[in-house]
């Protein structure tokens, strides 16, 4: 088992401080030893590569403990952080958060809190979808050429089977990068991130969703 703890900052290095002192002194009490910290200074509006959330995702496993100071630390809306936090859940990573003890997934209540967690992210898939259709919608009636084009290159098509997934992952809020990291072990050979990119960029639906989460930063 290893423990991490995350600290992210906007600016202020005199947070950054007292983030990582209260973290220490929870480790402490809990008689928990921390093994590394992610410190980070950067606005939320970044992505996750970063702010390192990447980095977190593919570090910790199962067994693993992560040591937040609050939620708002995790990410830039409440979509992204319970993504961020339904997905380490996955991955059997227990998430405390210190101040907001009541809102971490390593108490009694951690079944409870999955489902809500898990209940908040579904719903806002949800309205994306809505609101992705309402774009395409748009787009079609004002003209605008959509699909992907004749001639296609080979590369791009090895990703036909696992399109779903790629639009799932972006709904989830998780970068290109992220999701060629999660599917190249997948492939025969891996692809570049450009082909994702290229892959995303003529499929409509798959681009709007991307548009949408670009937009966000």
């Amino acid at each position: 088992m290893k423990v991490i703890g995350y600290i992210r900052v906007s600016s202020d290095k005199q947070d950054l401080q007292k983030q990582e002192h209260l973290l220490l002194k929870y480790a402490q009490q809990q008689d928990l030893q921390i093994n590394d910290f992610i410190n980070i200074e950067i606005s939320s509006r970044k992505g996750m590569k970063e702010r390192r959330i990447d980095e977190l995702l593919s570090r910790l496993n199962e067994g693993d403990i992560l040591l937040v100071a609050e939620l708002s630390r995790l990410g830039r809306n409440m979509f992204e952080v319970i993504n961020i936090i339904n997905q380490l859940s996955e991955q059997g990573v227990e998430v405390v958060f210190v101040r907001q003890p009541e809102l971490s997934t390593a108490g009694p209540h951690r079944k409870l809190l999955l489902a809500i967690y898990s209940y908040f992210a579904e719903a806002e898939r949800e309205f994306i979808s809505m609101r992705t259709k309402q774009g395409l919608a748009a787009a079609r009636a004002s003209g605008k050429k959509l699909g992907r084009p004749k001639g296609s290159r080979d590369k791009e098509r090895v990703l036909d089977p696992y399109r779903e997934q790629i639009e799932e992952y972006l709904q989830l809020g998780l970068s290109l990068s992220r999701i060629r990291t999660i599917l190249n072990p997948q492939l025969d050979k891996p692809i570049s991130y450009p082909s994702y990119r290229y892959f995303v960029r003529q499929d409509e639906q798959l681009l709007a969703l991307w548009k949408t989460q670009q937009g966000h930063k």
